[in-house]
């Protein structure tokens, strides 16, 4: 099972991103798709999701400046990003969360290794 992150960068603040993760090993139209984002000194926290039917969910403080979108034949989900500013500076993850109703806990979710944000002038 690979999780596999790019797009992130360095950006100036007002500029935009887009992040994608390809999938890989594991059935993609079975798991809804999201972003998590850890800034230096501060926990993992959620950005947004998409369930495998198409439903969306975002964080309060991106919503509106990001949008998520997934690939179901490309097995990839993107962020799309703007409006960026330093707040938005963190190490973004791709995780995959089960939608089945019995999985195994080995398969329940798995994670990327993240690509990181900067944003600076």
């Amino acid at each position: 099972v690979q999780l596999v992150e790019s797009g992130g960068g360095l950006v100036q603040p007002g500029g935009s991103l887009r992040l994608s993760c390809v999938a890989s090993g594991f059935t993609f139209g079975d798991y809804a798709m999201a972003w998590f984002r850890q800034a230096p000194a501060k926990e993992r926290e959620f950005v947004a999701a998409m369930t495998s039917g198409g439903s969306t969910n975002y964080a309060p403080s991106v919503k509106g400046r990001s949008t998520i979108t997934r690939d179901n034949a490309k097995n990839t989900v993107h962020l799309q990003m703007n409006s960026l500013n330093t707040g938005n500076a963190a190490v973004y993850y791709c995780r995959a969360g089960s939608e089945r109703i019995k999985v195994r806990a080995a398969e329940s979710e798995y994670w990327g290794q993240g690509t990181g944000v900067t944003v600076s002038a």
